[in-house]
């Protein structure tokens, strides 16, 4: 493999640091070495993900969250064996000393797992004004807005149809008819269920239009965000711990571009930090929702999903973030992203 530097990192890395190589090298992965370049062990994204699951933290020690066991391989055939006896991401090749000297990764690049069939009903908002895309979303409401060949709720929608999820109900609102028309002209034959808001009814009171259509678990999404990771793992999660609400985030690293001083009584600085890295998770607007929740909704009234997540936890109901690579989350609610993620999913 090139460019194999890309896929080491040195033993004193944070886990945000970590995830910020992984992202750059776009295989999900990175080895660890110490400081002589001699393998110690590995970390992905579901090791990160168990590690803050167990209650880690972005700025704790990537080793902590890695597997300390790797497979290796000290020859191209030893390798290429390992590859395709399992799904392994990435091979890496050993010298004598421990150093990793090549990495494997299949004849053609990293294989994709064929996606298992989920058959899970999606619920996706689509009812909101779009303010922060202004003055596109005067012309056109914000789900049909193209990001390349298609608009965003379509890029949505296909996503899903990968893991075999084709029921659909949309809440719309803001210009409804020209989604509606959309649609129905469209070549593509969507089964979709539109629920009509009378009223605004925020990012999460559009449900309960839906009460009594579900008695499973269903995914509920915005229609800004379109999500690239492992959704079968997040529906395992969701229904191993229980959960009537799972809150898909992501890992964000913000670089602050500034010193930074923290200060006690009579200024007196306490700390100074030059141009931190800030790490954590945002909320992507995507969930796994069990239909009790649906049940509890109150007809008519105007509400935020995260408010509704609240009041499942004060009834003592379990509710729980599953944590993504910040890489397999694009947001097109502003306008300065949307090139980003046309150049993201076509390139240049």
């Amino acid at each position: 493999m090139d460019n194999i530097e890309q896929f080491i990192g040195s033993k004193s890395l944070s886990v945000s640091e970590a995830m910020q190589q992984i992202d750059k090298n776009g295989s999900g992965i990175l080895f660890l070495v110490d400081d002589e370049k001699k393998l110690l062990g590995c970390v992905t994204d579901g090791d990160v993900r168990r590690f803050l699951l167990g209650g880690g933290r972005m700025d704790g020690r990537a080793l902590d969250a890695a597997n300390m066991h790797p497979r290796y391989a000290k020859t191209v055939e030893e390798a290429r064996t390992l590859y395709h006896k399992k799904n392994f991401i990435v091979i890496p090749i050993l010298n004598d000393e421990g150093i990793v000297v090549d990495l494997y990764n299949g004849e053609s690049g990293v294989q994709k797992k064929p996606r298992n069939p989920l058959n899970i009903p999606v619920v996706i908002n689509a009812g909101g004004k779009g303010t922060r895309l202004d003055p596109l979303t005067r012309v056109l409401p914000k789900p049909l807005i193209p990001v390349g060949e298609l608009p965003i709720i379509e890029l949505i929608m296909q996503e899903y149809q990968s893991y075999a999820c084709d029921e659909f109900h949309i809440i719309v609102n803001y210009k409804k008819e020209l989604m509606k028309a959309y649609f129905n002209d469209s070549e593509r034959n969507y089964n979709i269920t539109w629920y009509d808001e009378e009223q605004p009814l925020g990012t999460g009171g559009g449900l309960s239009l839906l009460k009594g259509k579900f008695n499973s678990t269903f995914f509920f999404a915005n229609c800004d965000a379109l999500l690239t990771a492992n959704y079968e793992s997040m529906v395992k999660f969701h229904k191993e711990s229980g959960n009537v609400i799972t809150m898909i985030c992501a890992y964000k690293n913000l670089n602050i571009p500034y010193g930074v001083v923290e200060t006690g009584e009579k200024g007196v600085i306490e700390s100074m930090k030059e141009k931190p890295l800030v790490s954590f998770l945002t909320n992507t607007g995507i969930y796994i929702v069990e239909p009790e929740v649906v049940d509890d909704m109150v007809e008519g009234e105007s509400i935020g999903f995260p408010d509704v997540v609240e009041r499942q936890k004060q009834k003592g109901r379990k509710v729980a973030a599953f944590p993504v690579s910040e890489n397999d989350w694009m947001d097109m609610g502003q306008i300065s992203e949307l090139e980003k993620m046309r150049i993201k999913l076509y390139g240049e």
